[in-house]
C-alpha cells in the first residue's frame, strides 16, 4: 500500500448559481461555459460545445475525411484543423502511401493543415506548435487529452464526430463530473510524471474516470513542466475519462514562449471557491518508481515489489513519453554505457523538433553509442506497428497501453514504465529501480526550442481546384438502415469484461494498412476473442454481441463500430460501455444496451435467439428495453442511456443518415 493521502468528497452535480451567473467554477466548467451552445452545465445532462481545433491521424483520418466529404461542406469551419501522418508509416505495400496521398489532397482541398510523415506524433506536435490554452480540441484519437497539459479542453472522439466538428457542427457530450486531483509536495529524484499518472490509475482504475474530467490542482502543479503535465493528461485516457486538464500558468507561459508562441498564451485557473464532484489528494513526496504490469494500465505496483525480472526489450517513445525532456534524460542515463547484451532497446523521438534538437546537441549520438536503435518520429511499436517482442518476452515500454497482444506478440508481457526506469533497465538487463543507479539526471527545458515547421503544409487558399486522389484500397464506409420495429438475431459471441477496441478491431501492422477498407477489416473483427466471428456473422445475417463491463475501452477507432455494422450487428448487450465506443456505436446506429440486472449476462448463451419487439416504440418511450430470449423462453430488461440527439441517430440508423434526413 502506498503512502499517498487519498480522499473523496461528493458534492451536488449542479453548480452553485446566482441569478443567471455560475459561481465557483472549476477550470473545466469555465472552458465548457465559454463554448456552450446547447444544454445546461449539470452533470449527466447532454450539452453541446463549439470546437476550436481538430486533429486527425492517418489510422482514423481516412475514414473521417471520407465522412467529411459525404457531408458536402466545402471548407472546414474551425480555427485550426490539422491532419497528421504518424500511425501507418511502415510502407510494405501501396496501401499506407495511398492513404497518405488521399489525406494530403483532401486536406489541401478543404482547408486542413497537413503534417507530413516524419514531422512527429500528432499529440506531441499539437502540443508544441498548435495548442492554445482555453480552446477546445477534438481529435480522432483517444489520447487527444494530451492537450490538457497546456490548459486545453481536449477530447478524443470517433472520426465522424470530428468530421462534423470540422464542418462547423457542435460536439455533443454528457456534461461530465469534475474530479479534482490535488498534488501536494514535489517528486523525489528518479520519480517522474509517469509515476503520478500510474498512481492515479492505481487509485481510480481503468473505468474510474468514466463520465468525468480529471482536473489537476495544488502546489505540486507548479513543479511540473508542460511536457510532464502532458504525460499525465495523455494517460487520463486510460482512466476512461472524458479528458484531463491542468491550469495555464507561468509554467505554460514559459513553454509557449520557448516555442515562439507567447502571443497565444492566456492564464487560466479555477475560481478560488470552485466546486468539484470528487477530490483526491496525492502526496508527491511519497511516490516511488512504479510500473503497470500485464495486461492493464491500472495493474500498478512499485518496481521494488515487482522485483528484478529479466527484460528482453525496452521501447522508449510514444505520445506519452517522447518529449525533449524525456529524450534528454534517457540520453544522459545512456551516455558512456552499453545496452545489456540480452536487451533490444529502441527509441523514437516524439517529433521532428525533438529529433532535430537531440541531433544538434549530441544526445542522439550518446543514444546510438550506447547501442540504441533509433526509430522515426511516429507511433511505431505503441500501436503494434513494428518492433513486436520475441515469444514470451518481457518488454518495458514508456507507452500508455499494455493490453494483451497489442505489442504484436500475444505471449509477450508488457510493462509500462517511465523513461528513467526504461533506460536504467536497458543497461541492467532487468527491471531496475533507478534510485540505485546514482544521481538522477536533471534536465531543464530550453529557453528556445528549435522551430522549423517546413513539414507542415498549409492548405490551398482556394481548394476547389485541388484533385483528391483515392487509391484502390479506399472503399466507401458502410451505412446502416433506419431502426426496424422488429430487431432479431442470434448471439454471435459472448465476451468478458474490459474488452478493448484492440479485441474488437485489431490494429496490428498487417491490418493497419486496411483502415480505409472496412470490408477487408471486417474479416478480422473480434478475431482475438473468436477467429470465427466474422464467419458466424455472415452465415447468420448479423446478430448480437454480448459483453461484460467497460466494453470497448481503449482507442477511439470507430472501425470497432463500423466493422460490426458491416457484419450486420444490430445491438451490443453489455454490463457497461466505454465512453467513446458507445458514442461510435450510436453514430453507426447500433443499439448499446446495458443489463439492468447484471446477472442476466450469465444466463445468455452463444447462439441464443434474441428479439426486440416494437423496437422503435420502445426506444422512443424511454430508457427500458425488453429483450426476449426465444431460445430459453425468457426475457431481459435492458437500459439504453441516450440523449434526444442520440435517439434521433438510433432511429435514423446512424449520424450520417440523421444529417442527410435533416437536409
Amino acid at each position: 500500500m502506498y503512502n499517498c493521502i487519498q480522499s473523496y468528497m461528493a458534492f451536488s452535480s449542479k453548480s452553485i448559481e446566482k441569478g443567471d451567473e455560475y459561481m465557483g467554477l472549476n477550470l473545466a466548467q469555465k472552458i465548457i461555459k465559454a463554448h456552450l451552445v446547447e444544454g445546461e452545465m449539470i452533470a449527466g445532462r447532454e450539452i453541446a460545445i463549439k470546437i476550436d481545433q481538430t486533429l486527425t491521424q492517418d489510422s482514423t483520418g481516412t475514414m473521417a475525411y471520407l465522412q467529411f466529404e459525404a457531408m458536402g461542406v466545402p471548407r472546414v469551419k474551425t480555427k485550426k484543423s490539422v491532419a497528421y501522418i504518424d500511425h501507418n508509416t511502415l510502407q510494405a505495400g501501396f496501401e499506407n502511401a495511398d492513404d497518405h496521398k488521399y489525406i494530403q489532397t483532401v486536406a489541401s482541398k478543404h482547408g486542413v493543415y497537413f503534417s507530413r510523415p516524419g514531422n512527429g506524433i500528432c499529440h506531441q506536435v499539437q502540443l508544441e506548435r498548435f495548442g492554445v490554452p482555453g480552446m477546445t480540441l477534438l481529435g480522432s484519437d483517444s489520447h487527444t487529452p494530451t492537450g490538457g497539459g497546456l490548459g486545453m479542453l481536449a477530447i478524443g472522439a470517433g472520426g465522424l464526430d470530428v468530421a462534423v466538428a470540422m464542418g462547423g457542427g457542435a460536439y455533443y457530450l454528457t456534461m461530465p463530473k469534475v474530479c479534482k486531483v490535488e498534488l501536494k509536495g514535489q517528486l523525489k529524484p528518479w520519480v517522474s510524471a509517469k509515476d503520478i499518472i500510474l498512481e492515479v490509475l492505481r487509485v481510480m482504475s481503468v473505468k474510474g474516470g468514466v463520465g468525468k474530467v480529471i482536473e489537476y490542482a495544488g502546489e505540486g502543479v507548479k513543479t511540473l513542466t508542460v511536457p510532464e503535465r502532458a504525460t499525465i493528461t495523455n494517460m487520463g485516457a486510460e482512466l476512461g475519462a472524458t479528458t484531463s486538464i491542468f491550469p495555464s500558468d507561468e509554467i505554460t507561459h514559459a513553454f509557449m514562449k520557448a516555442q515562439g508562441r507567447e502571443n497565444a498564451w492566456v492564464a487560466l485557473a479555477p475560481d478560488a471557491d470552485a466546486i468539484y464532484d470528487e477530490h483526491i489528494i496525492l502526496d508527491l513526496e511519497t511516490l516511488e518508481p512504479l510500473a503497470a504490469q500485464p495486461h492493464s494500465p491500472d495493474n500498478v505496483d512499485t518496481i521494488t515489489n515487482i522485483g528484478p525480472i529479466k527484460v528482453d526489450q525496452v521501447a522508449i517513445g510514444s505520445c506519452t513519453n517522447a518529449s525533449y525532456l524525456d529524450m534528454m534524460k534517457v540520453a544522459k542515463i545512456l551516455k558512456g554505457k552499453t545496452v545489456h547484451s540480452n536487451v533490444s532497446l529502441v527509441i523514437a523521438p516524439g517529433s521532428k523538433q525533438v529529433f532535430d534538437m537531440i541531433a544538434q546537441n549530441g544526445a542522439l549520438a550518446d543514444m546510438i553509442a550506447a547501442g540504441a536503435r533509433i526509430l522515426e518520429s511516429a507511433c511505431g511499436p505503441c500501436i503494434g506497428m513494428g518492433q513486436a517482442p520475441s515469444t514470451d518476452a518481457v518488454s518495458l515500454r514508456t507507452f500508455n497501453r499494455n493490453f494483451e497482444g497489442r505489442s504484436g506478440t500475444v505471449s509477450a508481457k508488457v510493462y509500462l514504465v517511465s523513461p528513467e526506469v526504461a533506460a536504467v533497465s536497458a543497461i541492467e538487463g532487468v527491471l531496475a529501480d533507478p534510485r540505485a543507479f546514482g544521481e538522477a539526471p536533471q534536465i531543464a527545458l530550453p529557453d528556445e526550442f528549435v522551430v522549423n515547421d517546413n513539414m507542415v503544409l498549409a492548405p490551398e487558399p482556394e481548394g476547389q481546384d485541388v484533385e483528391v486522389i483515392r487509391g484502390p484500397n479506399i472503399k466507401p464506409f458502410p451505412l446502416n438502415k433506419a431502426l426496424a420495429d422488429m430487431v432479431e438475431g442470434k448471439v454471435l459471441i459472448k465476451v468478458e469484461d474490459n474488452i478493448t477496441t484492440d479485441h474488437i478491431m485489431p490494429s496490428n501492422a498487417k491490418l493497419l494498412p486496411f483502415r480505409s477498407n472496412i470490408p477487408y477489416l471486417a474479416e478480422f473483427c473480434l478475431a482475438p476473442c473468436n477467429p470465427d466471428f466474422a464467419k458466424r456473422a455472415k452465415e447468420n445475417n448479423g446478430g448480437f454481441i454480448v459483453g461484460g463491463t467497460n466494453y470497448g475501452q481503449g482507442s477511439s477507432r470507430e472501425h470497432a463500430a463500423l466493422a460490426p455494422l458491416y457484419l450486420g450487428i444490430k445491438a451490443v448487450l453489455a454490463k457497461s460501455f466505454a465512453r467513446i465506443h458507445k458514442a461510435n456505436l450510436i453514430n453507426s446506429g447500433i443499439l448499446p444496451l446495458v443489463f439492468k440486472n447484471p446477472a442476466d449476462y450469465d444466463a445468455i448463451g452463444e447462439f441464443d435467439v434474441l428479439t426486440i419487439e416494437d423496437a422503435v416504440k420502445q426506444v422512443k418511450s424511454g430508457n427500458d428495453i425488453a429483450v426476449k430470449n426465444a431460445t430459453q423462453n425468457t426475457s431481459y430488461q435492458m437500459e439504453i442511456e441516450i440523449s434526444p440527439k442520440e435517439l434521433d441517430m438510433i432511429l435514423a440508423g446512424g449520424k450520417i443518415n440523421m444529417i442527410k434526413n435533416a437536409n
